[in-house]
């Protein structure tokens, strides 16, 4: 009798998944100095700044929170080529209509939005096939995680860099091209590499049938997903904490650090500068968390990489510091901050039910994300009322108080705990 012979493992995918995450993220990064800044030379308002970039998230959270049960019914892979397909298309249409003298500020508005609103579902995607890219290429999932933190970091490096470089160039407007070009080039990378992967996942009713006698309406499986996400105690804890120091972090990004670039005479090459070597810094860090990450006890590296990566970065602006000592505190939090994604992405896709993957990890997102819209508006509004120093010291009092959490909070010392047994709809059980 011949014994079964085991499947070799398939790298494609995970090369190929990364490279296109690479790319997009080049993009994005690109996108996420030149808008911010369009908006302050053409505006000269911050509070613009902060409706534009709460114009952009607001949308991105909803759609990635409802997305979820479609990513289940047509495949992440799907979905994930769809959107960004219409992003390039999208983005593209900003300088485009800006340089035919057709682009108002409500309809930039409209055009972020509609940015926003694609991103989210095609992220998501990505996001709910990492288990299944994980298995293909028989990976530890910590390493895959490890790997993608270390490819964002990179490229947001890349990207922020290059941002500077052709925003001080060609101008705000015309930067936003090589974003839309990253959506088609990561398109062609992400179908190539991902062919027969992401598929849909069959409806299953509570007796265990499958196909279209089970089928369940959308609402259904939108709460299928809740029911689960509300009953796991560490991905509630995440969620609470990564939401609000997303918030401030979108505030740092989209309005106090390019104003203070602005205001200090800076500019924008080294506003470019300070978020590369942020990345760069991270890069490292998500490195050795995916070299080492299996070892490290969660719990405390999550505990302290947050207090370094967070509020030093706002202090060291406020103090009016040298330049030289603003990048020293960066490069450090960015070192930090590495660690930080691998150890919340294993935690998190380790306990979601492979039928559940799609609609739980794209809530589980939109809820770390769901404050972020607020993030660009409160930054805006706190400049214009308070000043640029007294803002700074707010957002980081509270990231400070925020990243104390865990230290008050039980559920967050379930992280370092083996997933528990859950049972998988239709009775089996499944490791969450």
């Amino acid at each position: 009798m011949s014994t079964p012979t085991a499947v070799a493992p398939r790298r494609a995918p995970l090369v190929g998944g990364l490279t296109a995450e690479g790319i997009s993220f080049v993009g994005t990064r690109v996108s996420m100095i030149a808008i911010p800044w369009f908006v302050l030379s053409t505006t000269g308002s911050a509070t613009q700044t902060g409706l534009v970039a709460a114009a952009e998230i607001a949308p991105l959270v909803i759609f990635k929170a409802l997305g979820g049960p479609l990513l289940d019914r047509l495949g992440p892979r799907r979905v994930t080529l769809t959107c960004d397909l219409a992003s390039a298309v999208v983005v593209g249409a900003i300088p485009f209509l800006h340089h035919l003298g057709m682009l108002t500020f409500p309809l930039l508005l409209v055009l972020v939005a509609l940015a926003g609103a694609l991103r989210g579902p095609g992220d998501a995607g990505k996001a709910a096939m990492t288990p299944e890219i994980a298995r293909v290429a028989n990976v530890p999932l910590e390493r895959v995680t490890g790997l993608a933190s270390a490819v964002e970091r990179t490229s947001s490096m890349t990207g922020a860099a290059l941002a500077g470089l052709l925003v001080a160039a060609v101008g705000a407007a015309n930067a936003l091209y090589v974003d839309a070009a990253s959506f088609v080039i990561s398109f062609a990378v992400f179908a190539l590499a991902t062919t027969g992967m992401g598929r849909p996942v069959p409806p299953s009713a509570e007796d265990g049938t499958t196909g279209d006698a089970a089928a369940t309406s959308y609402l259904t499986e939108l709460r299928e997903g809740w029911d689960f996400l509300r009953t796991e105690p560490v991905l509630v804890a995440v969620c609470a904490m990564v939401a609000v120091t997303n918030l401030v972090d979108q505030a740092y990004v989209t309005v106090l650090a390019p104003v203070w670039a602005k205001e200090s005479g800076a500019g924008v090459e080294v506003l470019g500068a300070l978020f590369a070597v942020f990345s760069g810094a991270s890069v490292l860090g998500a490195l050795a968390a995916a070299r080492w990450g299996e070892t490290l006890p969660r719990y405390r590296t999550y505990v302290v990489a947050f207090l370094i990566a967070g509020a030093p970065r706002f202090v060291v602006m406020a103090v009016e510091s040298p330049l030289w000592a603003v990048f020293a505190v960066t490069i450090v939090a960015g070192a930090a901050a590495g660690f930080l994604n691998p150890i919340l992405g294993a935690v998190i896709l380790e306990r979601i039910p492979d039928p559940l993957m799609g609609r739980v990890s794209s809530l589980n997102t939109a809820i770390c994300w769901s404050l972020m819209p607020l993030g660009g508006l409160l930054g805006g509004v706190a400049v214009t009322a308070l000043g640029l120093l007294p803002a700074l010291l707010l957002a980081g009092a509270a990231y400070f108080l925020t990243t104390m959490a865990p230290t008050r909070v039980p559920s967050f010392r379930a992280m370092d705990r083996m997933p528990r047994e859950s049972p998988r709809p239709g009775g089996d059980s499944v490791t969450v």
